[in-house]
């Protein structure tokens, strides 16, 4: 048994034993390959920890071995004038002012994000005294690193820092032409535009990362917006249903003090719509909890039937068909087919009761393989519930559901004052 255990709080693996089967060469390459892919798995843990681990050390202590390793390499015998060469006077030999040099130009790269103006001040200032005294050692490459570092994190005065860093330059071409170098102007005018493509990587970095944190900020806002009206859009559905049939039945009361029983009825049924608007309320919460695990159940098509029952108890007459219902639970798409389907029905009966109180009501559901066709209307017979008057936003608020899925929805008044809501919601196979 070859087993392998991580502690601390992860998980124990255990390797099933490798067996060699019917002779000496022949293996069971089953068990060779899930114990080569629950090495690799531990392999990428452990790297996905590591770094990690990595990631949270502070960004000077990140940045600070590359600066060792190239002020170590600097000192290397082998590497001496291997560095960068502007003017191309012959190389000094090396001596202690070279490790002051080398210092300059590799121990500022510690700081070269968290402070880039002083990295690129000593860094600079490294790279002339080497240049000047011609020791062209191996850190004089860091120049370049500098300068992008600077460009994608320098916050304030870019434009000082590139106009002192061009005079600084200007300076060290004369003083090198002045020491005899045979560097012709071209060969200074190449390097300075070397420079400032590094400086320009730097701006094109920093411009890329304010570009991204950007479009991260506006789909952020995005996403509230659209949150935020979903939230809208769920509430005016659950609470402007349940207050509604709740109204329509206190208004009803008022006029039933003379029959005790129908009273007590209408009043139970208050109480009912009251705990369900309550529950809903507390479902809607609950969805809104960090800690939700998705697992809570959603309206379906299949609630209809309750849905029918309670406008039935506010009194509103209604009559639900339904056809080819599935007998088992959809796919995903469905059930947000079903989920959409549900709100329709549910919207179109609490204008019924706001504007059409009394006046029978048709719910018809279709359920195909494709698509769910939904269709609710009334004759308009009935009278104004004592409610108050809608805004438009729940109506507003299906075309945009259904619009999410790629249907139809239309509301329109028919010709004897009555209404018609009919849906096209696009549902997939319920298979």
């Amino acid at each position: 048994m070859i087993e392998l255990r991580r502690t601390r709080g992860l998980r124990r693996w255990n390797f099933t034993e490798l067996r060699r089967t019917r002779g000496p060469r022949r293996w069971n390459f089953t068990e060779l390959r899930h114990m080569t892919n629950l090495w690799r798995r531990w392999d990428a843990l452990k790297l996905h920890r590591l770094t990690h681990r990595w990631q949270r050390w502070d960004v000077t202590v990140r940045d600070l071995p590359f600066g060792l390793a190239l002020a170590a390499a600097s000192l290397l015998p082998a590497l001496h004038g291997k560095g960068t060469q502007v003017g191309d006077l012959p190389v000094t030999p090396f001596d202690e002012l070279a490790y002051v040099a080398i210092a300059l130009q590799t121990l500022p790269l510690a700081v070269r994000r968290r402070w880039p103006a002083v990295s690129l001040a000593l860094v600079s200032s490294g790279f002339l005294f080497d240049q000047l005294l011609v020791y062209h050692v191996l850190a004089s490459n860091a120049m370049p690193l500098a300068l992008i570092s600077a460009g994608a994190h320098l916050r304030h005065h870019r434009r000082v820092a590139v106009v002192l860093l061009s005079a600084a330059y200007l300076a060290l071409a004369i003083r090198l032409n002045l020491l005899g170098a045979p560097e012709q102007p071209e060969g200074y005018v190449v390097f300075y535009l070397a420079l400032a493509a590094a400086w320009g990587v730097g701006v094109w970095l920093r411009s890329t990362r304010a570009a991204e944190a950007e479009r991260r900020l506006r789909v952020a806002e995005a996403t509230r917006a659209a949150e935020r009206t979903r939230i809208a859009r769920e509430l005016h559905d659950v609470v402007t249903h349940h207050v509604t049939a709740m109204v329509v039945q206190a208004e009803a009361a008022r006029y039933l003090t003379a029959a005790p029983d129908r009273l007590e009825e209408t009043l139970t049924a208050v109480t009912d719509t009251g705990r369900r608007a309550i529950a809903d309320l507390r479902h809607m919460l609950d969805l809104l909890k960090a800690d939700h695990d998705g697992d809570a159940r959603t309206p379906s098509a299949g609630d209809l039937h309750g849905l029918v029952e309670q406008t039935r108890r506010a009194g509103q007459p209604v009559e639900l068909t339904e056809e080819d219902a599935p007998a088992r639970p959809g796919s995903a798409t469905y059930r947000s087919a079903e989920f959409v389907t549900y709100r329709v029905v549910q919207e179109a009966l609490t204008n019924a009761l706001k504007h059409a109180h009394g006046s029978p009501t048709a719910v018809r559901v279709r359920y195909g393989e494709k698509e769910i066709t939904v269709e609710v209307g009334n004759d308009g017979s009935g009278s104004r519930a004592a409610s108050p008057g809608g805004s438009g936003r729940g109506l507003a608020g299906l075309r945009e559901r259904v619009d999410a899925l790629g249907g139809e929805f239309s509301a329109s008044t028919q010709a004897g004052g009555g209404f018609l809501v009919t849906a096209r919601i696009p549902a997939g196979s319920p298979s």
